[in-house]
């Protein structure tokens, strides 16, 4: 099977570092593995590394997508597997699971069309009897209840006959992969967190949101949607920057759960002054067999 490696942890893990370390010395090229930086214009607020910041080293689908354009776990499954077929050394660099998982396991996805109706004509039902008339029609679905554009989604693909529960084999590698999981003690992320925030907030990440906002765009996404929310003077300044913290503190409790649990990683601590030479020993071993 086609060997990959894939660099995966929290926001502030020092994936990108990392992952531009071992592709100058091992010769990789980095494939996304992040659900925003697919995006166009998106790019303060996602951290997305910048060109002078490549140091020469090939970086794909990245700025693929206009952020008015829908781009989901299909079209990234479908995409990733092309450059991994492409590239003679891939390594995917990124903290949305699904998305990797989808990639790299066994996953089979059908492209349903999408009825932008779908979701004003259930308005009405509550998040229970939505879950509820989901269960009547899949009912071995397991699903988070309460993730309402979830469930809506996994109604609509089940009224259109596909029916996730019995999509199978999602646990069987498609390649050898070497997953590596860079792991920060939460009090360190999130002083790492805010050190970042503050950063990006310096680099422009108010007028980022500011310019979408001007053509009438606007991102479901740690930051993006909290930054929004300020400038509609739903909450101060301090208030947005501790709920785009929180948030995000959340979001890597939940990162590190699912990669533990759905994928079997090699945990490296992101801190340490042996991560590099860490991965390496990692690497060295996985290539060799």
């Amino acid at each position: 099977m086609k060997k990959i490696v894939a660099i995966v942890g929290p926001t502030g893990s020092g994936k990108t570092g990392l992952s531009i370390a071992l592709a100058k010395l091992y010769g990789f090229q980095i494939i996304n593995g992040d659900s925003v930086q697919v995006y166009k214009r998106l790019n303060i607020g996602s951290a997305k590394i910048k060109d002078e910041d490549k140091k020469g080293v090939k970086h794909h689908l990245f700025d693929i997508r206009d952020p008015k354009d829908a781009y989901t776990v299909y079209n990234f499954q479908t995409d990733v597997r092309q450059k991994i077929d492409e590239i003679d050394l891939p390594m995917i660099v990124g903290g949305t699971g699904l998305y990797i998982k989808a990639a790299l396991y066994d996953y089979e996805f059908i492209d349903e069309k999408k009825d932008d109706d779908f979701e004003k004509n259930h308005i009405h039902l509550s998040d229970e009897a939505l879950y509820q008339e989901l269960l009547k029609l899949d009912p071995h679905i397991k699903i988070d209840q309460f993730n309402r554009r979830r469930v809506l989604r996994a109604l609509e693909q089940a009224t259109q006959g596909s029916l996730r529960s019995k999509k199978t084999n999602k646990d069987q590698l498609l390649y050898d992969a070497l997953i590596v999981y860079l792991d920060l003690d939460r009090d360190i992320l999130e002083d790492r967190l805010y050190t970042r925030l503050d950063q990006q907030l310096k680099d422009g990440f108010i007028k980022e949101v500011e310019d979408l906002r001007k053509d009438d765009i606007h991102i479901n996404a740690i930051g993006y949607k909290q930054i929004d929310q300020y400038l509609d003077n739903q909450m101060s300044y301090e208030d947005m920057k501790k709920e785009i913290v929180k948030k995000s503190r959340q979001l890597a409790k939940k990162q590190k759960t699912w990669f533990k649990n759905q994928m079997q990683v090699h945990m490296i601590d992101a801190l340490s002054p042996t991560v590099i030479d860490q991965a390496k020993i990692l690497i060295d071993n996985f290539l060799k067999t």
